[in-house]
């Protein structure tokens, strides 16, 4: 991935190889918030179907997007295997019910597959999620975005002034992505200070993989008001500024 985390067309080109039989991706994605863009979408596409290959979305935060349009891989590539979820979007993880959209001639090895795995969903789950499409339901969900939208918009106003840079353009989900190399190259102990000293808790980048050096990333997930996150940051700069 580039410096912002984001992989490319470009990229997904040159690591192919000859074994190489799918390209799993998500949009927007833990943990960086990342949202790719239509044309973004339209070129993975692209040289994932040159190379031979299938293309995997998972779209499970799909909807919680800030700024900027949201857009489906379905609309440049209708025969990519997409994932989705009611986790995210909807609130209702613990549910477990999504949904899979994929090509016809794939149904049958698919439905195989889940009757191993899950055989059906739960009656329960699935009533509750024809709920979630109630238009009094959809009307607070839209107020649920607008309102991490804000403790989005607060985060990005005020974590620069801790030297602490934000990777990429976090547009989606509920994530930010921190660059604490600054700091300390070693960001799992210093999440664990942290915790033990101002008891605040963030991600530390090795949960996310060992690629581009997790040692010197944080993830901070706004799932709470911004006067709790107001709190978080006065805390984060008093564990920064008495030498972290």
């Amino acid at each position: 991935a580039h410096g912002d985390l984001q992989i490319s067309a470009a990229q997904i080109r040159e690591h192919w190889q000859a074994n190489t039989v799918a390209a799993l991706l998500a949009s927007p994605d833990n943990p960086t918030g990342a949202v790719l863009s239509r044309s973004a979408l339209g070129d993975i596409a692209a040289v994932v179907s040159h190379c031979g290959g299938t293309l995997i979305m998972d779209e499970i935060y799909q909807g919680l997007v800030y700024g900027q349009p949201v857009h489906s891989v379905l609309e440049v590539a209708p025969e990519t295997l997409v994932i989705n979820s009611f986790s995210k979007f909807f609130g209702m993880t613990g549910w477990r019910l999504g949904w899979l959209v994929a090509p016809l001639e794939l149904m049958p090895v698919l439905e195989r597959m889940a009757q191993n795995f899950f055989l059906a969903a739960p009656t329960p789950a699935q009533h509750a999620a024809l709920a979630a499409f109630e238009p009094e339901t959809l009307a607070e969900l839209e107020q649920r975005r607008q309102t991490l939208a804000e403790r989005r918009a607060w985060l990005l106003q005020a974590l620069p002034s801790l030297g602490i840079r934000i990777v990429g353009e976090p547009a989606g989900a509920f994530y930010l992505y921190l660059d604490v190399s600054a700091l300390t190259s070693d960001s799992e102990q210093w999440c664990l200070r942290l915790l033990e000293e101002k008891k605040l808790a963030l991600t530390p980048g090795k949960d996310f993989g060992p690629l581009h050096g997790p040692g010197n990333y944080v993830r901070l997930a706004y799932t709470t008001s911004v006067e709790r996150l107001e709190e978080a940051v006065s805390r984060l700069r008093a564990f920064i500024e008495a030498g972290a």
